[in-house]
């Protein structure tokens, strides 16, 4: 089934957003967020002051970032919190600062996730009045979202900048 983009798209400010949670480096070729996730949602009630109970999948790509398959980016599990008072062992924080985003709803089981993406890039953003920035995009996992299940909703947020 094919996922074109003839969805609704939002364009958001995102506030100055304090986040608690664990992060890995690696590749396409070697995408490990499976293997995050696994080690942070077990541990994830320890993370005190939390806003919300949606999980923050947040993806920091380098500068001209090429989506090779084998150029590394890091990849945070993490949750919204009020403040950094108290940090579990093992867990880092991370702050991203208020910012223009382009919101996509994606549904669907994870197979159809990597085409949605290439969409966004190829086809919504050269067509926008929008490029995109270098910084943190991230998906929102609330609760319409349900771990590969064709009936799963996510947002989507991808940084932009006026062309």
């Amino acid at each position: 089934m094919c996922h074109h983009i003839s969805m609704k798209i939002e364009i958001k400010i995102f506030p100055t957003t304090k986040f608690i949670g664990k992060n890995l480096s690696f590749t396409y070729a070697d995408y490990r967020a499976f293997e995050l996730w696994r080690s942070f949602m077990p541990r994830r009630k320890e993370i005190q002051n939390t806003i919300g109970s949606e999980l923050f999948n947040i993806q920091i790509n380098p500068e001209n970032f090429d989506f090779h398959s084998n150029t590394p980016f890091v990849k945070w599990a993490a949750v919204a919190v009020s403040s950094f008072d108290f940090i579990p062992d093992g867990m880092e924080t991370f702050v991203i600062k208020e910012g223009l985003y382009a919101v996509f709803i994606y549904k669907g089981d994870q197979s159809g996730i990597a085409a949605f993406f290439n969409s966004i890039y190829t086809e919504w953003l050269p067509n926008s009045d929008y490029e995109l920035e270098n910084r943190p995009q991230f998906e929102i996992l609330g609760e319409k979202y349900k771990n590969n299940s064709p009936d799963s909703e996510e947002e989507i947020w991808i940084p932009i900048k006026k062309k």
